[in-house]
């Protein structure tokens, strides 16, 4: 006769190891503690849990479920959702080109394509060393310095094939390669402790952040009715009140 064994089924998942479990458990309950509503931190600790083994596993799902007395159904769908939550481990530097529409028509798509050749993988895939994990990515979210490569977050603008090759080789090297604006570059674990919301412990990191110059501008500038350098003098959007007697007024 079958044993037949009543009750609920074991998870599919094995829980951390008692020690990395304690360690991360006093980390969760801190960031639990800033929000009204507990189930609030799940993205924070989705990525703490990606610190922890470099993407989001069955056993982080589990463990964020327990924390938050949600199902691991409901943690799934949530880490399913957002494309910064990894499925399946990340290289040490995680490198995203932006294929999306001004990127891709400015060289991103062959950044892309020559990049994989160069690294031997494909969409997703991490290379046998452990170093380098390469995604297309749809938006970077700087249209102004397009194309733009990002390493864990940290962008690399105006890139070409030859630059994304060489920024790649030097990582792979152990060679120091320092993101156009922004913090130097830290593990993909490391950024993600950060991105789960504790601090970036390195002696003058905060203060090397930095934000975007004049490309970044350009389109207030435009719809000022101001020239930009290097275009004759032309204008082409007129100021937003000419013509209408209220060119001092506000919006």
């Amino acid at each position: 006769m079958t044993d037949v064994q009543l009750g609920m089924p074991a998870l599919p998942a094995r829980p951390y190891p008692e020690e990395v479990h304690a360690r991360l458990a006093a980390d969760a309950a801190e960031l639990i503690g800033r929000y009204p509503v507990a189930r609030s931190a799940l993205l924070p600790l989705l990525h703490l849990v990606q610190a922890e083994e470099g993407f989001v596993s069955p056993t982080g799902i589990r463990f964020c479920a327990e924390q938050l007395e949600l199902t691991t159904a409901e943690v799934t769908a949530v880490a399913t959702f957002y494309t910064m939550y990894r499925r399946q481990p990340a290289g040490e530097y995680h490198v995203g080109v932006c294929t999306n529409t001004l990127c891709a028509v400015l060289g991103g798509d062959q950044i892309f394509a020559e990049l994989q050749e160069h690294l031997g993988i494909t969409n997703n895939e991490t290379t046998e060393d452990g170093r380098i994990s390469i995604e297309h990515i749809e938006c970077n979210a700087a249209c102004d310095y397009a194309p733009v490569v990002m390493v864990n977050w940290e962008f690399f603008d105006n890139q070409t094939p030859e630059s994304a090759k060489r920024l790649v080789d030097d990582l792979r090297a152990g060679r120091e390669a320092a993101p156009t604006r922004g913090a130097r570059l830290c593990s993909f674990k490391e950024t993600a402790r950060i991105l789960a919301g504790f601090p970036d412990e390195r002696p003058g990191a905060v203060d090397e952040s930095g934000a975007g110059g004049a490309p970044s501008l350009a389109g207030l500038r435009l719809a000022r009715g101001e020239a930009l350098p290097g275009t004759g003098g032309t204008r082409v959007v007129s100021p937003r009140h000419a013509g209408t007697g209220q060119e001092g007024s506000e919006a």
